[in-house]
């Protein structure tokens, strides 16, 4: 009975494992910025947390480098934007709920930014931190179109991010998986 759960349960992975990699073959290329990591948003932007976003999106790229250091990098550029951020550009309604996530976006961020050597853990709190962007995002609005994201791979297919592309780079499982994934939403 044993062996026969083992077998079940490689088999389970295996078809897990092989609708990833069959996702991540059908989504449409768009090598804007992925090509340089690095996310710049237009200078006449018309949304007041664009700052915080290229932080984000950029934080996003570095983890599906696999790249700890530029990721805590990251995790301070937002920390920067954050204190850079003029609320007065919202709506009554976008600085409420701005108001109510600024608090766990800084905690996040502030993680990620002191354990450059802990992937894993940053890997954790960003998590955590894209729910609050997405929200921060519906709320606010944004001037180039983003794509949420989904892995089914990682934390039971809670693993959302926001991207700026179509094309699926996971910021979850990085270079050994990177293209498992799907489009959830367009925000426009």
């Amino acid at each position: 009975m044993k062996k026969i759960k083992m077998i079940i349960s490689a088999g389970i992975i295996a078809l897990s494992f092989t609708a990833c990699n069959t996702a991540g073959s059908k989504q449409t290329n768009n090598t804007d910025s992925a090509q340089t990591g690095q996310v710049t948003m237009p200078a006449n932007n018309t949304n007041p947390a664009e700052g915080i976003v290229t932080g984000y999106l950029n934080l996003k790229n570095s983890l599906a480098d696999d790249n700890g250091s530029a990721a805590a990098k990251n995790g301070k550029e937002i920390l920067d934007a954050l204190s850079k951020f003029d609320a007065s550009r919202l709506t009554p309604d976008q600085k409420k709920v701005f108001l109510g996530l600024v608090g766990d976006i800084k905690e996040n961020s502030e993680h990620i930014s002191e354990n450059g050597d802990k992937i894993a853990h940053q890997r954790e709190h960003f998590e955590m931190l894209s729910k609050d962007m997405y929200d921060l995002l519906k709320a606010t609005g944004t001037s180039k179109e983003m794509y949420l994201d989904s892995c089914p791979m990682y934390d039971n297919g809670k693993g959302t991010w926001l991207s700026e592309m179509k094309e699926i780079k996971n910021p979850y499982l990085g270079k050994k998986m990177d293209t498992c994934g799907a489009v959830k939403e367009t925000i426009k």
